[in-house]
Parts: structure tokens; sequence; C-alpha cells
């Protein structure tokens, strides 16, 4: 039986993705040869990658304008060093909401200073701040779209003069936005693109080369652009699963079409948390993520009944992270409205037996 899979990564992919990609790994384009075993130098791979580079850009609405997309490695987590090496010169500031921002936070203050324009930290990061200051003299402001760990995400972004770089690795793909209010954006495959081992980073080319260091050539954008996300081998197998994720969200009419189902399967699962009396939500309802709800049982002593009914419905990964407890349903783009809906019938029955 195909669980229901709500993993906040590595995460569901489309059905149809996970076909053509294992046919590719036996037989890519009837050239006789497997997917992971071709030259990344052959005209088969480079395809690959012009064609993920060029979808990236035509989903985000960003074709023409000046942006760059990368297919990098070392996940969201060498971003974090990254951009600071890339982009700060004096000092950034970075918007606190939770564990992935702390993470990039430690990793800036490595290159300069560093303000907290903002921290959710008193709540246990339940909330996203608001009216923040923003200092004007700044390098860079730096947010994260969506935070797994506690369930929360951010509806409105500022507008400020300074470069904006966000963190979408969770999010990305997932609603519309205005992308290019923002300079340089970075996302980890696993959530809503692909298999863990690429790292997408979209960035306006006239950001760089601003910094008076020398940066090495592994970590500097500029050279990765230079190569056409080639300076190393690159991931052939996660760039070409990520590559078939954007084709199947354009065939399903880009983000927009995944937007209004994404709404619907938040709208489902919030509401059965917010009217059954046997649960909790975690994150402030202002702030709520549509991609990683976050709840909890009102009585613990309920937690082995519904572990049981969860698990013997197909549900897949719904344990709350250790920092918070509790569940987490983690509704990425190719989790289907069906799935959310076993997820709530299984809820709704937690109420009958409490």
């Amino acid at each position: 039986m195909k669980k229901h899979n709500f993993s906040a990564g590595p995460c569901v992919l489309p059905q149809e993705v996970l076909l053509k990609a294992s046919e590719a790994v036996m037989d890519l384009n009837e050239s006789g040869l497997s997917l992971i075993e071709i030259s990344h130098r052959s005209k088969d791979f480079i395809d690959v990658m012009e064609k993920a580079k060029a979808l990236a850009l035509e989903l985000l609405g960003l074709e023409g304008k000046g942006y760059q997309a990368l297919f990098l490695q070392g996940g969201a987590s060498l971003e974090f060093l990254m951009v600071a090496y890339n982009l700060l010169e004096n000092k950034a500031g970075y918007l606190n909401t939770g564990t992935w921002s702390e993470k990039s936070i430690k990793e800036a203050k490595l290159f300069g200073e560093v303000i907290e324009v903002g921290s959710s930290k008193d709540e246990n990061f339940n909330y996203i701040p608001k009216g923040f200051t923003v200092p004007e003299d700044i390098d860079y402001l730096h947010l994260t779209s969506n935070n797994t760990i506690f369930g929360t995400q951010i509806k409105k972004f500022p507008s400020i003069k300074a470069p904006l770089v966000c963190d979408m690795s969770s999010d990305i793909f997932s609603r519309q936005l205005d992308f290019s209010q923002f300079d340089l954006i970075y996302a980890g495959a696993q959530k809503n693109m692909g298999p863990a081992g690429t790292t997408l980073v979209v960035v306006k080319e006239d950001v760089l080369g601003k910094v008076s260091r020398k940066i090495p050539s592994m970590l500097d954008y500029k050279v990765h652009i230079s190569k056409d996300s080639m300076f190393n081998t690159p991931p052939v197998f996660a760039v070409y699963v990520s590559m078939l994720t954007l084709e199947w969200l354009k065939d399903l009419g880009g983000i927009s079409a995944i937007e209004e189902i994404n709404n619907k399967k938040a709208q489902l699962l919030y509401s059965e948390i917010d009217l059954n009396p046997a649960f909790k939500g975690f994150a402030k309802v202002e702030d709520r993520s549509n991609m990683n709800a976050t709840f909890n049982l009102t009585d613990d002593k309920l937690k082995d009944t519904f572990d049981a009914l969860w698990k013997d419905a197909g549900i897949n990964g719904l344990n709350g992270h250790r920092s918070v407890g509790g569940y987490r349903a983690s509704m990425y783009n190719a989790l289907s409205l069906e799935s959310v809906g076993v997820l709530v019938d299984v809820m709704s029955e937690m109420e009958r037996k409490g």
C-alpha cells in the first residue's frame, strides 16, 4: 500500500515523476545508458541542466529580469555560508524565526556584523515578528520564508532599499509571490522540487561582485554562473528529478494552480485542528504555514491511541520535531488533497474515541 507521506523532507514527490525517473535510471532517452552513468558533459545531461534552470526562472516569473538559476550542492546549510561570503561586506540584517534562521546567523557572523532585526524566540518561534525596523545601511536583509519545525510562514515581505535574500527551502513554488522583490533566493530541493542532493539558487547578477574579500572558487556564485552550474560534477539524478517536477508543475498550471490546491489542503486540516477538542495548534493563527501544520493533543494520555490510528491508516512522517513535540503534517506540493482527507478522518475518529 502506498503511504500518505507527510514527511517534512525528504518528502513526497509526484508519482509520474518517480516513474519517469526510475525509467531514466535504467535508460535515459533510449541512449542505452543510465542517467546516473552518463557524462555530465554529454548533450543529454546538458539539455537537462539547461531545461531545469529555464523552468525555474519561468515558473518564478523571472525570465529576462537579470536573474540566473543555479543548481548547486551542500543544501541550504552551505548557502548560509555562501550568501554571507558573496554579499556581506560590513553588516547584514537577519530576521530570526527559528532553527534555520539561527544557523544562517551563526555562519554570517564569520564575515561581518549581524543585526537581528526581529526574533520570535521569546515564544519558541510560534509566530512571525511584525513591525521590525530595517537599518538602511545593511548589505542585505535575510529572511526564512517558511519554518518547517515550528509551522510558521511569512505572509507579507518587507519593502526595503537593501537587497532582500530569502531561504525558501520549504515553500518555494508553493504560492505566488512577486519574486522580483528578492535579490537572492535559495532552496534545498527535497521539499517541493526533488530528492536531496541539489539546491536551487536564483540570484540577480547585479548584487554580486561587491565584496572586497577573495572568494574561494567553489563558494563563488559568479564562478558557478560562468560554468553553467557545472564547475564541478553536478548531482545528475537530483537535477533530473527536479527538472521533471518543475515540468509537472508547469503542466499543472504553474504556481497559481498549485497554490489553490495547497490552500484547500491547509484549510481542511486547520479547520479540523480548530474544531476538534482533541487537538490544539502550535503556531499563531495569522502566521500558520500552508506547508507544515504543527499541532498537539490536548491530552497526552491519548498519544498511543492516536499514533496507532494514523499508522494503521497508512500515514507516514507525522511526528513533530523534537524541539516542539506533538505532530507535524507537511503538505508539500505533491501531497494530495485525498491524503489530507485521510488524516482529517483519523483525527475525527480520535475525537470519538477520546
